[in-house]
């Protein structure tokens, strides 16, 4: 029944994993009746490193995993990793880049087997770091994206969606990486406003005899050698007599036509001219498609001009060409202007390189039929998005989407199972690879040297992890899938693609609830990065700080809505929380020597037992529906407050006496009692966000005989387990308001106790004159009270006071020839603006229709009760400031 002088994270986190793991207290029983919880984790890269976005996720994710398993769910939260293609890929090459080899040197199957060395290698470091973090995840049912099972379900989603007309192979316009030598999605481009140029070339009109020219503005020169059309639009009267005439394409001997496209062109911009080049630019594609013009690529997969290219260009890079293109251009009398420019320039994230608009054939998803039924779920409330809002950007993405790109030039990955046949024609996608030709019986196939985008396995992610195309125990059980929580930022990128292929597939949504957080950023809002050296880490915070510490701030922070705002010092705040939970719960122990936890329960309890035991119930109400809501920061913010506020500098401060003798056997055993009880319960309710330091001090409680082996597998306490009590929540609300309103008055005047030993209580009747006597010696005690007055207020006020409102009573203190009034003065004017603000505050929520229909109406009734209260508190403090103001007159 004792604990350590001072709380080591060190020594309490590894201890209580281990054996939490040892007593399989994550796993989850795929046969059991209790009702299923599940969240499948976003599995992190398996490279990668613990950063604090996942601290954040994995924090949310656990809080809420534990609070299910706490509340009788059935429980299961699936942890993962993602071989992350590119990003894993590019690490292995860097690395033999060291020994002088590149992966073509090795060749695949040798190149792989490397790659598969390193993810060994890795995948146990990201691990440990999960469970660092304290993470209840059900590491019996682990997943990686390349594990035979979910290669398996891979397979089988490709072949099934070829068969059904949703998968296709064609030429289109992709986001090539110079440097990754692959496509790449719109997520690994990073953008960056960079000083340009927009040059404006004059192209001569053809056959024309007044030597007309018709002059484009281009911040691309280079890719005009691929040009194919030049636009105008259809109601500019500058050029509508060129319309369906031909222009001769500079440095290139090709005529090309001028066409009419009221959609490309912007009359304003530049010179109201377009050049149009289908197979470098993705408005000018769509162009080429309305208008049924060539596209002519011109830059290879080095970024390099190509064969159909002029000869004295071939082979430049496509910088480089620029510089000679727009040299040329003016040496022939066509270069007409340079202009600055801005240029939003975009950069893969991998290498660096510049992005390259490429015409190239890839494989595709049909996404819009996949998409409307993805869409529809989520506005039938099949499927919820929190915060609300972001279905707005759901059904934006939705509604408007293109086709996929599925295809990466890569080696780690799925490979398509797509065969060429040598001998025909016949492309063969099969479930197992073919020995022969479907179409002409030749064995001369040749697979697909592709793999599949990184985000077409993870799509998969909620089913397949759970043994699907099989109709396992598990997906029977924890299908659909409770909630998905992850960052705003790939609500398409990921949970769009998981809510399209688990319907389509399953039959059913994947999660009944989507939850997003927001970006993590520094303390003042600013985007974390090395060159800046704002980067928090969580992998620094751990050793220092302690996980418990970490996970509390975060949670008290997973509701801001964009940009987390992150400081260290948060984190030292919530170690200070910790330290207050471990000292309190020191305190109670030294002060439970001789009790009996097996006794039966007292017959009757204190006023403040009663008082600590009603708050409880409230703050256990508070939390729980915070947690069926996933507003996890509420929860936090209610526990900080009882635990810190109503728990350690009221109850704790009350009970001392009574626990040090001054009171009989009885009152000191339902003292005892209560500390037991009010422990018990308060470790439980902060075990789903401090584990650690939650489990080590309910371990050491006296609790009756029939306890759980652990605390995070005992049950979450419920609403209604202790007695609500009105009368005793006012009467110690009036001690606490009464002594906060004495020294509030001292401090913020700068008085000493000395200088003020006599202090006058009124109370509006005389009941509450009643309840205040019977507080008498806590009242002295605690406020440091030489001569107390207590007396109605229906008798003359006293004069020269500084006035505090302590709930319908009123606090006086002596003030004449001891403060500044005007100081008091301004401390009144304080205390008003902040009720006035309150009172602004809450009569614009009961003012709003959507509030009055949604909250509960205790919360309403609750709301409407402290308008009453704030508008007596502003007429009594507008009386106290006159008076004062009388005593400076």
């Amino acid at each position: 029944m004792e604990l350590a002088k001072a709380y080591d994270h060190r020594d309490v986190e590894t201890r209580w994993y281990a054996r939490w793991m040892e007593a399989n207290c994550f796993v989850a029983d795929a046969h059991s009746d209790k009702p299923p919880f599940t969240i499948v984790i976003p599995p992190p890269n398996v490279t990668g490193s613990l950063h604090m976005g996942h601290a954040l996720t994995v924090t949310i994710q656990d809080v809420l995993t534990r609070h299910r398993r706490m509340a009788g769910f059935n429980a299961l939260w699936l942890p993962g990793t993602d071989h992350a293609g590119i990003a894993t890929q590019m690490m292995v090459e860097r690395h033999i880049a060291k020994e002088g080899l590149t992966r073509f040197d090795l060749g695949r199957e040798n190149f792989l087997a490397r790659v598969w060395e390193w993810k060994e290698s890795y995948h146990a470091r990201i691990t440990s770091q999960i469970k660092a973090m304290g993470c209840s995840v059900d590491w019996t049912r682990e997943r990686f994206t390349m594990d035979d099972g979910l290669s398996h379900a891979v397979r089988e989603v490709f072949v099934r969606l070829y068969e059904e007309g949703l998968i296709y192979r064609a030429d289109r316009l992709v986001n090539w990486s110079p440097g990754c030598q692959t496509v790449i999605s719109d997520l690994e481009i990073t953008y960056e406003e960079k000083d340009g140029s927009l040059w404006h070339i004059a192209y001569p009109v053809s056959d024309s005899t007044s030597d007309e020219r018709l002059v484009v503005a281009t911040t691309r020169p280079e890719t005009m050698l691929g040009d194919t059309a030049v636009a105008v639009h259809p109601d500019d009267e500058r050029y509508r007599h060129l319309i369906g005439k031909t222009v001769d394409l500079p440095l290139t001997g090709r005529r090309i036509p001028i066409i009419a496209d009221a959609v490309l062109v912007d009359m304003a911009f530049g010179t109201g001219a377009v050049k149009v080049t289908p197979a470098h630019d993705f408005n000018d594609f769509e162009v080429g498609k309305r208008h049924g013009l060539p596209s002519i690529a011109v830059l290879d997969k080095d970024a390099k001009i190509n064969t159909n290219g002029p000869e004295t260009y071939r082979g430049l890079d496509r910088f480089e060409a620029r510089k000679r293109i727009v040299a040329d251009l003016e040496a022939q009398g066509l270069l007409v202007e340079i202009k600055a420019h801005k240029l939003n320039l975009g950069h893969c994230q991998r290498s660096g390189s510049v992005v390259e608009p490429m015409l190239s054939k890839q494989w595709y998803v049909r996404a819009e039929p996949l998409a409307k039924p993805a869409a529809d779920a989520v506005r039938s409330g099949k499927t919820k998005i929190l915060p609300e809002g972001w279905d707005k950007t759901y059904f934006q993405w939705m509604d408007n989407i293109r086709d996929w790109c599925i295809s990466r030039q890569l080696w780690w990955g799925h490979q398509i199972p797509a065969f060429y046949c040598g001998d025909c024609e016949v492309v063969t996608v099969a479930r197992v690879d073919p020995t022969t030709c479907p179409g002409c019986g030749g064995a001369r196939l040749t697979r697909d040297e592709d793999v599949l985008d990184t985000w077409f396995s993870s799509g998969l992610w909620a089913f397949s992890t759970l043994g699907w195309p099989e109709n396992t125990p598990d997906l029977k059980t924890f299908y659909p899938t409770s909630v998905m929580e992850t960052g705003f930022d790939i609500l398409f990128f990921w949970v769009a693609r998981m809510m399209m292929m688990g319907i389509h597939f399953m039959g059913e949504v994947p999660f009944e609830t989507v939850l997003l957080h927001g970006m993590v950023r520094d303390e003042h809002g600013h985007k974390m990065s090395k060159t800046k050296g704002n980067v928090i880490d969580p992998l620094d915070i751990l050793p220092e700080l302690g996980a418990d510490s970490l996970r509390f701030t975060l949670a008290g922070l997973a509701g801001q809505p964009r940009d987390i705002k992150l400081s260290t010092k948060y984190v030292e705040k919530s170690r200070n929380f910790i330290n207050k939970i471990w000292n309190a719960s020191r305190f109670a122990l030294m002060n439970l020597g001789d009790y009996d936890p097996n006794a039966a329960p007292p017959e009757r309890l204190g006023m403040v037992d009663r008082w600590i035991l009603s708050r409880l119930d409230a703050t256990i109400a508070e939390v729980d529906r915070a947690l069926m809501a996933l507003t996890i920061d509420k929860a936090a913010d209610a526990l900080y407050d009882f635990f810190w506020s109503e728990f350690c500098d009221w109850y704790i401060e009350l009970a001392k006496p009574v626990l040090y003798g001054d009171a009989g056997a009885e009152e000191k055993r339902a003292t005892q009692w209560t500390l037991v009880q009010v422990l018990d319960a308060a470790l439980r309710l902060l075990h789903p966000f401090i584990p650690f330091a939650s489990e080590e001090i309910w371990q050491t409680l006296p609790l009756a005989e029939g306890r759980p082996a652990f605390l995070m597998t005992a049950d979450f306490p419920k609403a209604g387990a202790f007695t609500r009590d009105p009368d005793a929540e006012a009467e110690v609300g009036l001690l606490i308001d009464v002594i906060t309103g004495v020294r509030n008055i001292r401090g913020e005047l700068g008085l000493t106790t000395a200088a003020t030993p006599e202090i006058t209580v009124l109370a509006p009747d005389a009941a509450t004159l009643a309840a205040l006597e019977s507080q008498r010696s806590r009242l002295e005690r605690l406020a440091r009270i030489e001569r107390l007055v207590l007396r109605t207020a229906d008798g003359e006020k006293p004069a020269g006071t500084a006035v505090a409102v302590a709930g319908k009573a009123e606090v006086h203190v002596p003030v004449i020839g001891l403060i500044d009034i005007q100081a008091e003065l301004a401390r009144l004017d304080k205390a008003l603006a902040k009720a006035n603000g309150g009172l602004e505050g809450i009569r614009k929520k009961l003012g709003n229709p959507d509030f009055v229909a949604r909250a509960p109406e205790e919360i309403i009734e609750k709301e409407r009760d402290r308008e009453a209260e704030l508008v007596d508190e502003i007429a009594r403090l507008t009386a106290s400031r006159a008076r004062i103001a009388e005593i400076s007159a």
